[in-house]
């Protein structure tokens, strides 16, 4: 017996050296590829707006958590609400771990809802993300409209940048409520839509995190010039407990449960991701990286000093949630797509020869 046990204890600890040298081994592989080299962020927005200030500020941090401390440079890439970010890391970046990208957090909302586009998300490996937040419909303070009542009565303009999908909160609020709230799109991010407030050019804004608006423009959240009506996600900010959420908003309880899904993104974040094909040993040592980033001390005060929180998302949840949003009961994305259309493509018409 005493036999038995030798042998078994001995092959456990060789399985265990094994896994420990292979684990070591890998460690090493991913070093030694990252040695020298540079990573290639694509931000899917301009620069000045939410997801940029939070992309540099992992950018900043990040690189020397990764193993062989590379070098990390950041190309801001907007368009059609990070959709051409996305499509270039799908499509024609390099898929070695030296290209990732920060993406809008609706991106697997949009797939879900039947959006056509040139990349899958579910394919995409998830990296991390610096925060979870609400989304927020924001009025200027001349626009007259304070509340969701108020919009009901008063017609104003909303400023949006992408496709219906991304910012589609008014159209929503339009069909299920009443209010008359009409669409402003294709301004080059949100940066261009709070000076179009500014200007007087649009009466709001269709869709910002609340987190950019407390980095971005504390003074107007101070001064009173911004007025949130609306919040998106699965529960209220503690900043704001008197603003409702979008989906309390739903009497019928299937309706709530549309408005849920429709509510997810927002705890995504800022999503940090990479292209599909990517190395496994790579993938698992950038997310470990981005965690151990989210825990820096210098990159928290970094935080601080610009009005950025960080409540960080994992890699493997924002997996799930994507996961989770894509495999929804298909009458549940049926009529959510009613309620935020996505935007047609035109078809390019076939020349005659």
């Amino acid at each position: 017996m005493k036999l038995r046990k030798g042998i078994f204890h001995g092959a456990a600890a060789l399985v265990a050296a094994t896994i420990a040298t292979h684990a070591s081994a890998q460690a090493d592989d991913v070093a030694g590829f990252y040695k020298g080299k540079r990573i290639s962020v694509y931000i899917g927005s301009s620069p000045g707006g939410g997801y940029d200030t939070y992309s540099r500020l992992i950018i900043r941090h990040f690189g020397k958590y990764i193993p062989g401390k590379p070098e990390m440079l950041p190309r801001n890439m907007p368009g059609a609400s990070s959709r051409r970010a996305a499509a270039y890391l799908y499509n024609v970046a390099s898929k070695d771990g030296l290209s990732l990208g920060v993406v809008n957090q609706e991106l697997p909302l949009a797939q879900a809802l039947g959006e056509k586009m040139n990349f899958n998300t579910l394919k995409f490996e998830w990296i991390g993300s610096p925060d979870y937040d609400v989304r927020v419909v924001t009025t200027w303070h001349t626009s007259g409209v304070k509340t969701i009542e108020d919009a009901k009565r008063k017609s104003i303009t909303m400023g949006a940048t992408g496709p219906v999908s991304a910012s589609g909160y008014p159209e929503m609020l339009n069909t299920l409520f009443g209010t008359k709230f009409r669409s402003v799109r294709g301004y080059k991010g949100g940066a261009a839509v709070n000076l179009a407030m500014e200007r007087g050019e649009v009466h709001g804004r269709a869709d910002n995190a609340w987190s950019s608006w407390q980095g971005d423009h504390a003074d107007w959240i101070r001064d009173k010039k911004i007025h949130i009506i609306v919040q998106v996600g699965l529960e209220r900010s503690p900043d704001l407990p008197d603003v409702p959420l979008l989906m309390d908003l739903a009497k019928d309880p299937d309706l709530r449960e549309v408005l849920k899904l429709i509510s997810t993104s927002g705890s995504m974040g800022h999503p940090v991701i990479a292209p599909p094909g990517v190395p496994k040993e790579r993938v698992i040592a950038l997310r470990r990286a981005f965690d151990a980033t989210m825990k820096d001390a210098a990159f928290l005060k970094d935080a601080k000093a610009v009005g950025r929180p960080i409540r960080p998302v994992t890699g493997e949840r924002l997996e799930k949630i994507a996961g989770d949003v894509l495999a929804a009961p298909q009458h549940i994305k049926d009529r959510a797509k009613t309620l935020a259309p996505v935007k047609k493509r035109k078809k390019k018409k076939k020349k005659k020869n």
